[in-house]
């Protein structure tokens, strides 16, 4: 592709052409105009010629497929930043390795107040089993260490980090020689990200967003929260995002609403909802997602932990309503789930059901789902934010969940087909640093997730993950390539496109341009993903590939 070599500050009038346009204007367009940052035309290469010369600058695709930028509709970004910038043990294959990078990572950081690392999973590791504190303190040398577990619900920490917070061993989630929960958890992470200095915090945004954008990432949804970072950490991303080229940031902040005077607070901080992780409950790999049956592998009897319970689901929901705000929670097991649904219904019946399916209020994960709640969802208008990677991570029969819940159980999550069709709006995210931004991966771990009935089509996937995430915050007009929307865009290098046809919900494909559905990349697992070679937000670029 024939391309700048630097992201551009102004508003051009572009013409693209030579290649593929993603665009249900025009399922065969090869060219396409963008100007004053929104889309003015697609169509074919012929017509094209009628705007070569009235514009700013040609960009010869050479072959490439142009689509909509991706929205991922649930990320951590700072600790995404940190975790690239960082201390990241999701490679470690072993509990000797993730040891021995958290000891040479140390030697290598002396001046760090408080070494932060991320992404350990003791289900991969042979050992079966976390670090002790003995093995961190000796790892990091007498050092203050904080390592969240993948699922960020749990954590390790030295002993040196146990100091620095008072009071913690009478928190409930303490445990003297074991990953740390609930309160315990959330006071330690709280003293952890405190010694960040604002550079550091700076540095490690700027990295997430410019790697948002590497990907064809061109908007992100924040999750942030009280229990999760804090309220600089979130208006500072904000302005950083708002004052920079990148992709662009809406925020929810995770905490309770009771009156209109908490309402103003949150929209104050710049947060468009109080949702994203307002936690109903946690997580099944640290045993605390909340459950009508007990883990299959945990204490005898153990539920996991219920932090909302229906009535104040249903207060969070109605105030939100009344104040125009979106309220949203983190619900994954099937009792956490339960007690949404019969929360936002409680609301509905106070408020009327117009009013909260037109709040599009929404759930995160929503992994543990029956055919019940999934019409509670079609019922409410709910909007399932949900994270296909997961699945990829730990379904299957010998993955996490089999062994969390047992083979019955575990098939029936993340049910993406069922929702579907009974009319539950998707929005696709990774939940950043839980699973890495990686929004082709995303849309094929949907597509062929490791549950045979739960598998969408690719064209589904890619919409989530598109549109979704645009509806997902009350937008209708974005995340598609027609006249009229925002120019938000990513150029592919890419195979052959494919045309999966209309009525084909696994994996069998179709080419014929009868179909008159625009083609997007085989994601067929074993083959190459597609390469971002430009991301382009309101048209302005963003990111340019390097010549290779």
């Amino acid at each position: 592709m024939t391309e700048s070599t630097a992201p551009q500050s102004e508003h051009r009038t572009v013409l693209l052409r030579g290649g593929d346009v993603h665009s249900p204007a025009d399922p065969f367009a090869t060219a396409m105009v963008v100007e004053r940052g929104h889309v003015a035309w697609v169509g074919s290469e012929g017509a094209a010629d009628a705007f070569a010369s009235g514009v700013d600058e040609v960009i010869d695709l050479e072959g490439a497929l142009v689509t909509p930028a991706f929205t991922d509709a649930h990320v951590h970004t700072t600790s995404t930043g940190l975790a690239l910038t960082g201390l990241d043990l999701a490679g470690a294959r072993t509990l000797a390795e993730a040891l021995g990078l958290v000891r040479a990572y140390t030697a290598a950081h002396p001046t760090d107040r408080v070494v932060l690392g991320h992404g350990w999973d003791a289900t991969r590791w042979p050992e079966q089993r976390p670090p002790s504190r003995a093995e961190l303190d000796a790892a990091a040398g007498g050092r203050p260490l904080y390592l969240p577990r993948i699922d960020v619900h749990s954590a390790v920490v030295t002993t040196a980090l146990l100091d620095l917070v008072p009071g913690v061993t009478a928190l409930a989630g303490y445990r003297p020689d074991a990953p740390l929960t609930g309160a315990a958890h959330h006071a330690v992470r709280s003293a952890a990200h405190g010694a960040i200095s604002p550079q550091q915090r700076a540095e490690a945004q700027r990295a997430a967003l410019d790697h948002a954008a590497s990907l064809g990432i061109g908007t992100l949804h924040e999750c942030g929260g009280p229990d999760i970072s804090d309220e600089e950490d979130f208006t500072a991303l904000l302005k950083l995002a708002a004052g920079r080229l990148g992709p662009r940031v809406f925020g929810y902040w995770a905490e309770q609403v009771a009156d209109e005077k908490d309402a103003l607070r949150i929209r104050e901080l710049g947060a468009i909802g109080a949702a994203g992780d307002l936690f109903v409950d946690g997580s099944l790999g640290s045993h605390t997602a909340c459950l009508h049956e007990p883990y299959a592998d945990g204490p005898a009897g153990g539920r996991g932990a219920a932090h909302l319970d229906t009535a104040q689901i249903a207060a969070h929901v109605t105030a939100c309503t009344e104040a125009g705000l979106q309220a949203g929670f983190h619900a994954i097991g099937d009792a956490a789930v339960s007690a949404v649904v019969a929360g936002v219904r409680a609301a509905s019946e106070t408020l009327g059901l117009s009013r909260i399916r037109a709040a599009r209020h929404r759930v995160e994960h929503a992994e543990m789902l029956t055919p019940e709640t999934i019409a509670g969802f079609a019922e409410l208008g709910l909007t399932a934010s949900v994270q296909p990677a997961f699945d990829a991570a730990w379904g299957g029969e010998d993955g996490m969940y089999t062994q969390r819940l047992g083979a019955d159980r575990a098939r029936t999550l993340n049910p993406y087909a069922g929702l579907l069709r009974a009319g539950v709006p998707l929005a696709f995210g990774s939940d950043s640093p839980v699973t890495p931004l990686d929004p082709w991966g995303t849309v094929r771990a949907a597509a062929f997730h490791r549950t045979p009935e739960h598998r969408i089509s690719v064209r589904a996937g890619f919409t989530a993950h598109t549109r979704g995430g645009w509806r997902a915050v009350g937008r209708d007009d974005a995340g598609t390539l027609v006249p009229g929307a925002p120019a938000d865009y990513a150029v592919w290098r890419t195979e052959e496109l494919v045309v999966q046809a209309p009525d084909d919900r696994v994996a069998r494909w179709s080419t014929d341009p009868r179909s008159g559905t625009p083609g997007l990349p085989d994601l067929t697992p074993g083959g190459d993903l597609p390469v971002c070679l430009r991301t382009v937000i309101f048209g302005q670029t963003v990111y340019v590939r390097p010549n290779e």
